[in-house]
């Protein structure tokens, strides 16, 4: 994986400024070389020609994870979706790639995806998933991106892809500014991602700890920076937008369902609704923490919080912390347990799985909660998000996907990993 993503905004990347040449004593100038990218556009009929099963690629920059029955669906961020047959996790294969552009999210219901193309929503029936068929758009039902350093994108075309160039300015000596354009970007842009409780039975795929789309029922449920959107998704080909709700937080991370409860992850908190109404899901709790970035998944009792620091959440604290329940009404801080760096996490069972960032992949004996046991602990990876699924840990890392059967808790071990593109 090239790099992590975990806000559903632009994040800006800057790339350092360096001197050239010294000053003139009475025409001083300085030369400044900058990186930036330039937008790739097509039009809308040319990108919804080409959202098909198109020859499976390489994975490069991995985000979001969801899986659904024998098939693993993998973010290519802002480009696309990897269907990948899990038939056998010792050796999965790589079938094909949907293209769409500003893909950051999905989810999966029976044979029907939903994901997202920048601001709009797009069904797929994925019966066949090497034949798929887009069913409909739900057009500017997401917010839009947010640019800055003066880009501004063709809103009647679609971003594709970046291509990076090199620039060298002339600036009077002292400058302190910044090389700003309003056609070219300092960096592509870099953006979120993604477990689920269902039974193998269920029609409902699960999406990892760190997702902004879930579905409890005939409701696909999503998130962006400060609101939660209600999808009637009871014809699954053809979802309707039926409400926005609120949040009054801003810097909205995640979101988990559990039966039917959404806890929502917020880089101040987190958040306990139910969704008795479905289109009217009603606030029951919210527990405040210190600011920072915090992927959360819950049971019948607890809810587990990971905060970490180092990313645009602006925190300072790497901790999982696990929450009572009580009612939902007032979640009350049970235990907190300090980590290196935690990401996403999913529990099966009575074992919890902990991505630690650069510490790898941490599984604890969860049977109780204020006395964690650490039972296998996984070097030698940089690890994102997890989904624990039928015996299976399947494990988004920076390098590739590891799979780690965990059938028998005294010898969880490593089947088998796909590697990403150097």
């Amino acid at each position: 994986m090239k790099k992590y993503i975990v806000v559903y905004k632009a994040v800006i990347v800057l790339l350092s400024a360096f001197l050239l040449s010294g000053c003139v004593k009475d025409n001083c100038k300085q030369l400044y070389t900058y990186s930036y990218y330039l937008p790739v556009y097509k039009t809308t009929a040319e990108v919804k020609a080409n959202i098909k099963s198109n020859a499976p690629r390489q994975i490069e920059n991995a985000g979001k994870i969801y899986i659904k029955g024998r098939y693993i669906f993998l973010n290519e961020i802002d480009k696309g979706i990897h269907i990948i047959d899990n038939s056998n996790p010792a050796s999965p294969v790589n079938v094909s790639f949907i293209d769409i552009p500003g893909n950051v999210d999905l989810a999966v219901k029976g044979n029907t995806l939903y994901a997202d193309l920048y601001t709009d929503l797009v069904t797929i029936d994925i019966s066949d998933p090497i034949n798929i068929v887009t069913k409909k758009y739900n057009e500017g039902v997401f917010p839009y991106r947010a640019y800055s350093n003066g880009f501004y994108g063709d809103t009647s075309k679609v971003i594709v892809d970046w291509i990076k160039r090199d620039t060298t300015v002339a600036m009077n000596c002292g400058y302190s500014g910044r090389f700003l354009a309003t056609d070219v970007f300092v960096s592509p842009l870099a953006l979120s991602s993604s477990s689920g409780g269902k039974s193998s039975g269920s029609p409902i795929g699960q999406g990892g700890s760190m997702a902004r789309f879930a579905i409890v029922d005939d409701r696909m449920y999503t998130v962006s920076d400060a609101n939660l959107n209600i999808f009637d998704i009871s014809n699954a080909n053809n979802p309707v937008y039926t409400n926005a709700l609120s949040l009054n937080s801003r810097s909205v991370e995640t979101i988990f369902p559990f039966k039917n409860k959404l806890f929502i992850g917020t880089q101040a908190g987190m958040f306990a609704f139910n969704t008795n109404r479905p289109d009217h899901p009603e606030f029951e709790g919210q527990f405040e923490h210190v600011r920072s970035c915090d992927p959360v998944i819950a049971d019948d009792d607890y809810a587990y919080v990971t905060l970490r620091s180092g990313s645009s959440c602006q925190g300072f604290t790497n901790q999982l912390e696990i929450l009572r329940l009580n009612n939902f009404t007032n979640p009350q801080l049970l235990k907190t347990y300090e980590l290196t760096n935690p990401h996403g996490l999913s529990k099966d069972g009575n074992l919890l799985f902990i991505c630690d960032g650069a510490d790898g992949l941490k599984v604890y004996d969860a049977n109780n909660v204020t006395n964690l046991q650490l039972i296998k602990h996984f070097t030698n990876l940089e690890t994102y998000d997890v989904i624990a699924y039928n015996q299976i840990a399947l494990v988004v890392a920076k390098d590739g996907i590891y799979q780690y059967d965990y059938s028998n808790t005294n010898d969880i071990h490593l089947v088998s990993k796909t590697n990403f593109a150097d």
